[in-house]
């Protein structure tokens, strides 16, 4: 069976972007001074920022911490005052004095997003909002988000509803997870607006709807994770064009149609997985280029026809599962 991974991002975040009670347990150990150090990224190009628009971060921090349920603010304990670069728990910020990172992950926050004017927000370069209780919709104005946000994290939680198309306009973005919310809108073409993106995680949703043709356009992606969800239609052809991809998770959906011979252009791939679907046809020859591949999961599926000779190049197969088809020979 496959089995679910955690993203590299989450992996990532273990060693830069600490989970909040950790933190948390670190702050009595470390001087108010070394904590901002600590928060702060030197090299990050100086901005010139008025006290007017420190006033209006801060303002809209404030404003949507007093719309979270009290009962889940433990962590925000230190947001008060003016200058939410003063020691605020999870903002860092430039030496400027602007604030260029939010990272509240598994804090335990209760709330919506509603209340978060995203465009008082001009110089950010990540949010972090993974794992907590967060609901409801993603609101169209977080296009209005800082241009420069490069990492977005929404994993974990409960929202709902559909994806905005504005969320296209964040053409900065490197990293995006949606994945592990209760999502029911389908994958749509802005998709392809964000050719920036090298990880892409949408998977534990309730997407329905096809895989559009434009996610060929993001040819930088490492690692597309569509996985669990109620995708139908077939692989696209443009997936061929992904030649960066290391990671491509599509199992447990309803995809249907032919593995296309597009797969074989994918030269890069480790981990290939397209089970628990309702693919036909044999399976492509095109799949012996994939000579890094390390896991291939095609099993629970309607493939017919014969297993092809150039299974036997794959020499770096560490784990192949084809059970449950209508294979021959």
């Amino acid at each position: 069976m496959a089995h679910e991974y955690p993203s590299f991002y989450s992996l990532l975040s273990r060693l830069i972007i600490t989970p909040c009670f950790f933190i948390f347990l670190l702050f009595p150990l470390s001087s108010i001074s070394s904590f901002h150090v600590i928060f702060t990224f030197a090299s990050t190009p100086t901005i010139d920022i008025s006290k007017v628009e420190q006033d209006q971060e801060a303002l809209a921090l404030l404003t949507w911490k007093a719309n979270l349920d009290n009962q889940t603010q433990f962590f925000l304990s230190s947001w008060h005052g003016r200058n939410s670069c003063h020691h605020w728990f999870g903002v860092a910020c430039h030496r400027s004095g602007s604030v260029s990172d939010l990272n509240l992950q598994s804090c335990g926050l209760r709330g919506t997003l509603q209340n978060l004017h995203f465009s008082s927000l001009p110089n950010l370069r990540t949010l972090n909002l993974t794992n907590n209780s967060l609901h409801g919709t993603i609101p169209t104005n977080i296009g209005n988000i800082s241009k420069l946000i490069t990492i977005l994290d929404f994993g974990s939680n409960h929202f709902t509803g559909v994806i905005p198309k504005q969320l296209g306009f964040l053409t900065s973005l490197s990293f995006l997870s949606l994945a592990s919310n209760n999502f029911r809108g389908s994958i749509l073409p802005f998709i392809g607006n964000l050719k920036n993106l090298t990880i892409f995680h949408f998977y534990e949703n309730e997407l329905p709807g096809s895989i559009p043709q434009e996610i060929g356009l993001l040819r930088s992606l490492n690692d597309l994770h569509l996985s669990t969800n109620n995708l139908i239609g077939p692989v696209p052809h443009s997936i061929g064009n992904l030649r960066n991809l290391t990671t491509l998770y599509l199992h447990r959906n309803k995809l249907s149609g032919f593995i296309p011979q597009e797969i074989g252009l994918l030269r890069s791939l480790n981990d290939l997985e397209l089970s628990n679907n309702n693919l036909i046809g044999p399976i492509p020859h095109s799949i012996g280029n994939l000579r890094n591949l390390t896991t291939l999961y095609l099993h629970t599926n309607k493939l017919s026809g014969s297993i092809p000779q150039e299974i036997g190049l794959l020499r770096s197969l560490n784990d192949l599962e084809l059970s449950k088809n209508n294979l021959i020979g």
